[in-house]
């Protein structure tokens, strides 16, 4: 069984990120960059079933510039086979449809059973590509995995819901994305990132598959969360209700 796996660059998790001093977007510049953390989980989930016996073959694909093969490579050190990298014309930000659109080419390309995915980048938080990738393929979907086994043809999923935990199962070929209680993702050990280097890694462009990048939606302004204003010391149980009232939380 062929597992594909989406990765995408991302500004690192451990870093406080600043918006540029027209509002026009977040800085960029000198910023570490790694891999989205739910890619990282869904990487490791394919690596894991792999390990098992249950796939044959694991291809990593990542839509955006040329640094993003950085984070191809990282998926390879960890386990991956190859990757796949589709340059999106310099686009700073490539909206969740025209990702979709463009790794239903890949699929339509390299037939994998099945399509492990972050749920979200923690970048833009769209929660989108996976479902809309379902919808162009036709196939079945489980989102938010926080447990997930392949047997039979069929993937057994739990989910994530509001109300606790509900157990799914889908046929194959099926798309699941990963939530962050599925598993621990592994460290690239030194030797495997040497071997990383020599894993094939084929370029392709968007317009390759006949995929417009353009962005449909405009961002306006960014803007920076007000800072926390300080606390308030209060002296009764009486002052704290009369506190909370002036402030209209009751």
């Amino acid at each position: 069984m062929k597992i594909l796996v989406p990765v995408k660059r991302v500004i690192d998790y451990n870093v406080k990120v600043k918006v540029r001093a027209d509002g026009s977007g977040v800085d960029l510049a000198n910023v570490k960059m790694s891999m989205n953390p739910f890619d990282e989980i869904s990487v490791e989930a394919a690596i894991r079933l792999k390990e098992a016996g249950t796939a044959s073959e694991i291809v990593v694909v990542s839509v955006g510039d040329k640094k993003s093969v950085e984070t191809l490579r990282t998926a390879l050190a960890m386990g991956a086979d190859r990757g796949i990298l589709v340059e999106a014309a310099e686009a700073t930000e490539v909206e969740p449809l025209a990702v979709a659109k463009i790794l239903k080419a890949v699929i339509d390309e390299e037939q994998p059973q099945l399509v492990i995915a972050g749920k979200q980048a923690i970048d833009n938080d769209m929660n989108a590509t996976g479902q809309m990738l379902a919808a162009l393929l036709g196939w079945g979907q489980a989102t938010f995995a926080s447990e997930m086994e392949v047997k039979d043809g069929k993937a057994l999923v739990t989910r994530e819901v509001d109300g606790g935990l509900q157990k799914i199962e889908v046929s194959l070929p099926a798309i699941v994305t990963t939530d962050l209680r599925l598993n621990e993702p592994r460290y690239a050990s030194l030797p495997n990132i040497m071997k990383a280097k020599k894993k094939p890694v084929a370029e392709k462009t968007a317009a390759d598959y006949g995929v417009d990048t353009a962005p449909r939606l405009k961002v306006v302004a960014t803007e920076e969360p007000p800072a926390r204003a300080a606390g308030v010391r209060v002296g009764s149980v009486g002052e704290l209700v009369e506190k909370l009232k002036e402030t209209g939380v009751v």
